[in-house]
């Protein structure tokens, strides 16, 4: 069995503003684009969630439900540079970290460098570690497998420390929500009700078979994970499987050249992180959100990988013009690459989406 521990930081973008602005402590705080324009919250403190604020949400809807919440844009850098000493403390520990984001990472510390041996010691030395050196708090999951592990950071924020074992995993997962499954979202937790599947005892009830049926390859992995199967590794040496650029625009654009004067924007600056990264795709994917929040995705795939700014501009262009409107205006763009020409980069998390 192994020892898998999941750490995610506690609104760590905006527990690092409270941290260095004493003037943040306590209030609501919002870390994104101001609701003056068409910003989006990256996090919100745990003051202004209270209020229903969430991250993704826009800021004029966080205004709404907290009109005295503080809005500040992010700080990436400074959040980066943090996340590589919350790493280090990491690393005093395991070498085997998969990094999920700034804020959260897996640790396999089934041997673990200090010969400690507990898995459950060593996510409250961790947390420690974070809170007496950061001056930030942290919340932990410990189990045996990463499934399990996530949920249970997720328990008892902020500040928690929660252990599932062995002889637990099945009674909680059966009793656990199926909106509460890492991986299941919206759609498809609506999908699962309509079959009367509201926990993970309704899930457990249906064969492998018919939850292929129902949920194609994901119904696998329903299966096994309602019994606690989760035999994937944890993985230092992450693969970056896509690079792309998005940004929400300050109001809703029609089609038209102001539109592709952004999707040549936002193409470029796709196109400088891969230039970065040595690293050129052969699928160009582009978004499109309209006004009314829905969204759309077109892709196109090559036998070469595309090293040209030029033509991927061209491409982006054209995915977007044969797109129906149906006479919407946009208010995000988005372009992508992936399935990359002979991968150079290794052990790189894929660099947060700015959406502001």
């Amino acid at each position: 069995m192994r020892k898998i521990i999941h750490i995610d930081m506690d609104a760590f973008y905006a527990s690092v503003e409270q941290r260095d602005f004493p003037q943040y402590r306590g209030k609501p705080l919002v870390v994104g684009g101001t609701p003056e324009g068409r910003g989006v919250v990256a996090t919100a403190s745990y003051e202004a969630r209270a209020f229903g604020v969430r991250s993704a949400m826009p800021s004029k809807k966080a205004q709404q439900l907290c009109p005295y919440a503080i809005f500040v844009y992010p700080r990436f850098d400074v959040y980066k540079q943090v996340s590589r000493q919350i790493r280090e403390i990491f690393s005093r520990y395991t070498d085997l970290i998969e990094p999920l984001s700034l804020d959260e990472a897996y640790l396999d510390v089934t041997e673990d460098k200090l010969n400690i041996g507990s898995a459950i010691t060593i996510a409250e030395e961790i947390k420690k570690a974070i809170k007496e050196e950061l001056n930030l708090t942290a919340s932990a999951g410990v189990s045996i497998n990463k499934f399990v592990a996530k949920i249970a950071s997720d328990m008892n924020k902020p500040d928690g420390l929660t252990f599932i074992g062995p002889s637990k995993i099945e009674k909680f997962m059966e009793k656990l929500p199926v909106e509460k499954f890492h991986g299941v979202g919206k759609v498809t937790a609506e999908r699962m009700k309509m079959q009367g599947i509201r926990k993970g005892s309704d899930l457990k009830k249906l064969s492998e078979e018919r939850l292929m049926i129902l949920f194609g390859k994901s119904g696998k992995f329903f299966y096994n994970i309602v019994r606690g199967i989760d035999n994937r590794a944890v993985k230092p040496d992450r693969e970056t499987k896509s690079i792309s650029s998005e940004d929400t625009f300050s109001y809703d654009l029609d089609k038209g050249s102001e539109l592709y004067e952004q999707v040549l924007r936002i193409t470029q600056s796709a196109f400088k992180r891969l230039n970065q990264y040595r690293l050129y795709g052969r699928t160009l994917t582009v978004k499109v959100k309209f006004a009314d929040f829905k969204q759309i995705t077109r892709s196109i795939s090559f036998d070469h990988p595309i090293t040209d700014e030029n033509e991927a501009y061209l491409r982006a262009k054209t995915l977007i013009e044969n797109a129906d409107f149906e006479g919407k205006s946009v208010r995000l763009i988005g372009v992508g690459f992936s399935n990359f020409h002979e991968p150079k980069m290794r052990n790189r998390v894929e660099e947060q989406k700015e959406l502001f």
